[in-house]
């Protein structure tokens, strides 16, 4: 009876990760120190989803919803950027490497996961709609 709440939740925690690596790239775009301070850039991460909810109880229940398999680090995801007398140019050459990420398209990405969590809490709601009407018919 639940299942459907289960699905709904689980696609809203997908999303809602979803929406929190977005705004770590789009907040470490410009990083270019780990947290050692050592020259080691920013790269981008990515959702990766996977169908099923490992963390539910029941066996039927673990095959519906989506949930986090993975957040991948794209390590090839960075530009060269022309910036002379850096302390981070070891090749001599004026060239540094950067993060690669786009804040446009980054921005959108947010849109679309942002759109889906309304969805899937549009589909909670009209669920617990129509459990309360069956709760009254039954009454």
């Amino acid at each position: 009876m639940y299942g459907t709440l289960d699905i709904s939740t689980s696609g809203m925690i997908a999303q809602r990760i979803r929406l929190e690596v977005i705004s770590a790239n789009i907040a470490n775009r410009d990083a270019l120190l780990n947290p050692a301070g050592e020259f080691d850039p920013y790269r981008r991460r990515e959702v990766m989803f996977a169908p099923g909810n490992p963390s539910a109880t029941s066996p039927a229940a673990r095959s519906m919803g989506v949930h986090v398999a993975d957040i991948h680090i794209n390590h090839d995801a960075l530009r060269p950027k022309w910036e002379p007398g850096s302390p981070f140019d070891t090749d001599g050459d004026g060239y540094i490497m950067v993060p690669d990420i786009d804040p446009v398209t980054e921005q959108v990405n947010a849109m679309e996961a942002l759109r889906a969590y309304e969805a899937n809490v549009a589909a909670a709601q009209a669920t617990k709609t129509m459990m309360a009407q069956a709760l009254r018919l039954l009454a």
